[in-house]
């Protein structure tokens, strides 16, 4: 508007859009991470107002922790002997790398639930970033799990586990096990995608269970037979257990082989080539939805 009164054409005088001239108005990136944040403000406000929900997923993971370190702890031996205090050392952090590899049937469900309701679609019909639907699960699920990390961490200790690596180590010990968990979002979300229905999706447990029994989660690998051992130390989910007991100061249990010998590093590499695979196909299965 010039001192005369006349209005220059183009100029808006009123609203939002006034004090954000078209030239400087957000871009995709900004909307990208907007969208994002919004749908993990809706996630986040299902859990709140339902809490039985995370209660439901923290159930198995801390009645496990519960039933091995006292029923069974007694019974079991840590690697170099020990009773049941030092075997405790030993499953605890197997227990946290068991929360973390379970929670990707959280992902899949959550996508599967979305998709099976029509929820996914009536997303993608809105003007909102395309990339925001999976970013934003993957930040939801990472926020869940710290959560879950943290109520786990506080059993533990309430059971007399300690971390006696410091508290860099114990940090360092914690993220590698946030990084094991957000590469296995991609995978939840990839089969999410992938299976028909809830149903459907309930039989990935199938999935879940080798991958944590056959590992070093509740005994080492050099307890196997030969060729069964060489497949648990193998499991990235070995990996990120022997990684955190060596960071936590617990009891590892290595029998000498470069894998285990070599476990942060592995527990570094595992999830990064697991991210480089699942990533591109999640999204290349979202973007095939409805075609």
């Amino acid at each position: 508007m010039s001192g005369t009164g006349t209005i220059t054409p183009g100029t808006v005088t009123e609203g939002p859009a006034a004090r954000v001239p078209p030239t400087e108005r957000p871009g995709r990136a900004y909307w990208a991470v907007a969208d994002c944040l919004t749908l993990v403000r809706r996630t986040l406000t299902h859990y709140a107002r339902k809490p039985v929900n995370i209660v439901w997923q923290l159930g198995f993971p801390i009645v496990s922790v519960l039933l091995y370190g006292y029923v069974f702890g007694g019974a079991m031996k840590p690697p170099g002997g020990g009773g049941a205090s030092d075997y405790r050392d030993f499953l605890m952090p197997g227990m946290f790398v068991m929360t973390m590899a379970f929670g990707f049937m959280n992902s899949a469900l959550a996508v599967v639930t979305d998709t099976e309701k029509g929820v996914t679609d009536r997303f993608r019909s809105m003007p909102m970033a395309p990339s925001a639907l999976v970013s934003g699960r993957w930040v939801t699920d990472l926020l869940v799990a710290a959560a879950e990390l943290a109520i786990l961490a506080l059993t533990a200790l309430a059971m007399g586990w300690r971390p006696d690596g410091g508290l860099a180590g114990g940090l360092a010990g914690f993220a590698l096990l946030l990084l094991l968990r957000s590469c296995l979002i991609w995978v939840g979300v990839w089969l999410g995608l992938l299976v028909p229905s809830v149903e459907a999706a309930g039989g990935l447990y199938a999935v879940a269970f080798p991958l944590t029994m056959v590992s070093s989660v509740f005994v080492a690998p050099s307890t196997m037979p030969g060729w069964l051992g060489a497949v648990a130390a193998w499991n990235p989910v070995s990996s990120t257990a022997a990684a955190a007991r060596e960071l936590f100061g617990n009891p590892v249990g290595s029998d000498g082989s470069w894998v285990q010998d070599n476990a942060v590093l592995m527990a570094v590499v595992w999830p990064l080539a697991i991210t480089a695979v699942f990533l591109p196909l999640a999204v290349r299965r979202f973007q095939r939805l409805g075609r």
